[in-house]
Protein backbone atom coordinates (compact mmCIF):
# COMPACT_ATOMS: atom_id res chain seq x y z
CA UNK A 1 0.00 0.00 0.00
CA UNK A 2 1.14 3.48 -0.78
CA UNK A 3 2.63 5.74 2.33
CA UNK A 4 0.71 9.13 2.32
CA UNK A 5 2.50 11.71 3.71
CA UNK A 6 0.57 14.76 4.76
CA UNK A 7 3.14 17.87 4.53
CA UNK A 8 0.50 21.01 4.54
CA UNK A 9 -1.92 20.50 7.22
CA UNK A 10 -5.77 23.10 6.23
CA UNK A 11 -3.77 26.06 4.76
CA UNK A 12 -7.06 28.42 4.66
CA UNK A 13 -7.77 31.40 2.03
CA UNK A 14 -11.15 33.25 2.73
CA UNK A 15 -12.05 36.37 0.62
CA UNK A 16 -15.48 38.48 0.46
CA UNK A 17 -16.02 40.60 -2.10
CA UNK A 18 -15.49 40.97 -5.99
CA UNK A 19 -13.93 38.66 -8.22
CA UNK A 20 -14.56 36.94 -11.39
CA UNK A 21 -15.34 32.49 -10.86
CA UNK A 22 -14.34 31.85 -14.08
CA UNK A 23 -11.00 33.74 -14.54
CA UNK A 24 -10.40 31.92 -10.95
CA UNK A 25 -11.24 28.72 -12.60
CA UNK A 26 -8.41 30.02 -15.84
CA UNK A 27 -5.94 31.20 -13.06
CA UNK A 28 -5.89 27.75 -11.27
CA UNK A 29 -5.28 25.67 -14.72
CA UNK A 30 -2.70 27.68 -15.82
CA UNK A 31 -0.62 26.93 -12.55
CA UNK A 32 -1.15 23.32 -13.03
CA UNK A 33 0.04 23.66 -16.63
CA UNK A 34 2.78 25.96 -15.90
CA UNK A 35 4.18 23.16 -12.94
CA UNK A 36 3.17 20.51 -14.79
CA UNK A 37 0.13 18.95 -12.19
CA UNK A 38 -2.73 16.74 -14.06
CA UNK A 39 -6.19 17.49 -12.71
CA UNK A 40 -8.92 15.28 -10.93
CA UNK A 41 -11.85 16.87 -9.89
CA UNK A 42 -13.28 15.26 -6.58
CA UNK A 43 -16.73 16.90 -6.63
CA UNK A 44 -18.44 19.75 -8.17
CA UNK A 45 -21.94 21.17 -7.05
CA UNK A 46 -23.83 23.98 -7.61
CA UNK A 47 -26.64 25.24 -6.22
CA UNK A 48 -29.20 27.96 -7.25
CA UNK A 49 -30.33 29.33 -4.58
CA UNK A 50 -32.78 33.01 -3.23
CA UNK A 51 -29.51 34.82 -1.77
CA UNK A 52 -27.48 33.46 -4.86
CA UNK A 53 -25.28 30.45 -6.03
CA UNK A 54 -23.41 28.09 -3.95
CA UNK A 55 -20.86 26.38 -5.50
CA UNK A 56 -18.36 23.81 -3.41
CA UNK A 57 -15.56 21.81 -5.52
CA UNK A 58 -13.21 19.44 -4.89
CA UNK A 59 -9.86 19.36 -7.22
CA UNK A 60 -6.96 16.77 -6.78
CA UNK A 61 -3.87 18.08 -8.58
CA UNK A 62 -1.13 15.42 -8.23
CA UNK A 63 2.24 15.43 -10.10
CA UNK A 64 4.58 12.54 -10.08
CA UNK A 65 8.27 13.40 -9.04
CA UNK A 66 9.45 10.12 -9.59
CA UNK A 67 8.59 6.71 -10.50
CA UNK A 68 8.09 6.25 -6.50
CA UNK A 69 6.99 9.28 -5.66
CA UNK A 70 4.17 11.91 -6.51
CA UNK A 71 2.81 15.42 -5.11
CA UNK A 72 -0.81 15.27 -4.49
CA UNK A 73 -2.59 18.49 -3.68
CA UNK A 74 -6.54 19.10 -2.37
CA UNK A 75 -8.11 22.01 -3.17
CA UNK A 76 -11.52 22.68 -1.39
CA UNK A 77 -13.07 25.48 -2.49
CA UNK A 78 -16.56 26.41 -1.37
CA UNK A 79 -18.65 29.72 -2.88
CA UNK A 80 -21.03 31.17 -0.94
CA UNK A 81 -23.80 33.92 -1.98
CA UNK A 82 -22.56 34.24 -5.65
CA UNK A 83 -24.37 36.88 -7.76
CA UNK A 84 -23.91 38.50 -10.73
CA UNK A 85 -23.04 41.95 -10.35
CA UNK A 86 -21.96 45.33 -12.99
CA UNK A 87 -19.31 47.19 -12.15
CA UNK A 88 -17.61 50.54 -13.52
CA UNK A 89 -13.61 49.99 -13.90
CA UNK A 90 -11.94 52.55 -15.89
CA UNK A 91 -14.97 54.07 -17.80
CA UNK A 92 -16.68 50.41 -18.95
CA UNK A 93 -18.86 48.44 -17.21
CA UNK A 94 -17.78 44.71 -16.48
CA UNK A 95 -19.85 42.19 -15.21
CA UNK A 96 -18.56 40.51 -11.76
CA UNK A 97 -18.97 37.77 -9.26
CA UNK A 98 -19.71 38.96 -5.87
CA UNK A 99 -19.29 36.68 -2.67
CA UNK A 100 -17.65 34.88 -0.40
CA UNK A 101 -14.87 32.08 -1.03
CA UNK A 102 -13.40 29.76 1.59
CA UNK A 103 -10.31 27.38 0.46
CA UNK A 104 -8.48 24.89 2.16
CA UNK A 105 -5.74 23.73 0.95
CA UNK A 106 -4.29 20.10 1.97
CA UNK A 107 -0.13 18.71 0.48
CA UNK A 108 0.78 15.16 0.30
CA UNK A 109 3.61 13.14 -0.78
CA UNK A 110 2.85 9.83 -1.89
CA UNK A 111 5.44 6.97 -1.86
CA UNK A 112 5.59 3.77 -3.63
CA UNK A 113 2.08 4.66 -5.52
CA UNK A 114 2.08 2.00 -8.03
CA UNK A 115 2.74 -0.18 -4.76
CA UNK A 116 6.24 -2.02 -6.31
CA UNK A 117 7.37 -2.90 -2.71
CA UNK A 118 3.57 -4.83 -1.79
CA UNK A 119 4.53 -7.93 -3.37
CA UNK A 120 6.39 -9.56 0.22
CA UNK A 121 6.89 -8.86 3.56
CA UNK A 122 10.68 -8.71 3.21
CA UNK A 123 9.90 -5.93 0.50
CA UNK A 124 7.74 -3.79 2.40
CA UNK A 125 10.94 -4.02 5.38
CA UNK A 126 13.48 -3.29 3.02
CA UNK A 127 11.72 0.30 2.00
CA UNK A 128 11.37 1.18 5.24
CA UNK A 129 14.81 0.53 5.66
CA UNK A 130 15.51 2.35 2.65
CA UNK A 131 12.97 5.06 3.05
CA UNK A 132 14.47 5.67 6.78
CA UNK A 133 17.75 6.07 6.37
CA UNK A 134 19.07 5.77 2.43
CA UNK A 135 16.47 8.15 0.56
CA UNK A 136 15.58 10.47 3.71
CA UNK A 137 17.55 13.02 1.86
CA UNK A 138 15.49 12.75 -1.24
CA UNK A 139 12.42 12.74 0.85
CA UNK A 140 12.98 15.86 2.79
CA UNK A 141 13.81 17.13 -0.61
CA UNK A 142 10.31 15.89 -2.32
CA UNK A 143 8.49 17.30 1.47
CA UNK A 144 9.82 20.81 0.86
CA UNK A 145 8.75 20.76 -2.68
CA UNK A 146 4.99 20.18 -1.99
CA UNK A 147 5.52 22.73 1.13
CA UNK A 148 6.73 24.81 -1.61
CA UNK A 149 4.08 24.28 -4.15
CA UNK A 150 1.35 24.46 -2.50
CA UNK A 151 2.27 27.92 -0.56
CA UNK A 152 2.81 29.12 -3.88
CA UNK A 153 -0.43 28.50 -5.28
CA UNK A 154 -1.96 29.48 -2.54
CA UNK A 155 -0.05 33.06 -2.88
CA UNK A 156 -1.35 33.08 -6.62
CA UNK A 157 -4.47 32.49 -5.80
CA UNK A 158 -4.48 35.07 -2.97
CA UNK A 159 -2.91 37.40 -5.39
CA UNK A 160 -5.55 36.94 -8.09
CA UNK A 161 -8.12 37.81 -5.27
CA UNK A 162 -6.75 40.68 -4.35
CA UNK A 163 -6.56 42.24 -8.05
CA UNK A 164 -10.34 43.01 -7.55
CA UNK A 165 -10.17 45.50 -4.77
CA UNK A 166 -10.58 48.47 -6.17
Amino acid sequence: MAEREKIIDELRLTYEGLFDVKDLYLTMDKWFREKQYDKRELKNIEHVKPGGKFIELWIMPWKKITDYAKIEIKIRIQMFDIKEVEVEKDKHKVKLNQGRIQMVFDGYLTTDYENRWEGKPTYVFLRTIFDKFIYKGYTARFQSQVSEDVNHLHTTIKSFLNLYRF
